[in-house]
């Protein structure tokens, strides 16, 4: 399980029941949290904690790799009782994505739409070309969540945008094997992804 701290033609308007927050517990500080791996290999700036349990290798970060060209502005946690414990709640967290809806389902790109607070559900593939539309509605509260049934992949150059008081702590992407972020995305939200995540040069979250 890991985390990043970063559709169909569904009418705008379409209603959706109310949604708590996803509680991500101890995970909440982490920008990167894995069980595996974390691997970089360019200039990249986290602005926040990265963890790693119950895997030890963490490479090309100035933290911990002298010569690593990426920068963590935060605390490095490797195979400790910190890290253990964030990945016990992201554990949680995922779950209870994946439990929530159902949601409506999504069949095509989710470039191009606009959507309301709500679930939305992939069966399978997520994907996001050009730009999706997250409108609050003048709620600062309004909670997304999207269940990606397998991957989630954005395209080169594609965007989240943030309309009417939504916020991106309230944004949340279950994803049921890997995430791929495309070159200089804009990504909103939490990933929380069961095999691995992979974001490509310029991309921003």
């Amino acid at each position: 399980m890991l985390l990043a701290t970063a559709t169909v033609a569904l009418a705008s308007g379409a209603a959706q029941a109310a949604e708590a927050p996803v509680e991500l517990g101890t995970a909440k500080s982490y920008s990167v949290l894995a069980g595996s791996t974390v691997t970089n290999t360019g200039p990249t700036v986290i602005n926040g904690d990265v963890g790693l349990s119950p895997g030890s290798s963490v490479t090309g970060f100035s933290s911990s790799t002298p010569s690593g060209p990426g920068q963590i502005f935060g605390d490095l946690h490797v195979a400790d009782a910190e890290a253990a414990q964030a990945k016990t709640d992201l554990t949680t967290a995922y779950n209870d994505a994946a439990g929530r809806g159902p949601g409506a389902a999504i069949t095509a790109d989710l470039g191009g739409q606009v959507l309301v607070p709500g679930v939305y559900t992939a069966t399978t593939s997520m994907g996001l070309t050009g730009a999706l539309t997250l409108n609050a509605k003048g709620d600062p509260n309004a909670v997304f969540i999207f269940q990606a049934g397998s991957t989630l992949t954005t395209a080169s150059a594609s965007s989240v945008i943030l309309v009417n008081g939504a916020q991106p702590c309230n944004v949340f992407w279950q994803v049921g094997s890997s995430a791929t972020l495309g070159t200089n995305s804009k990504f909103v939200g939490t990933i929380m992804a069961d095999q691995s995540i992979t974001v490509t040069t310029g991309t921003e979250i």
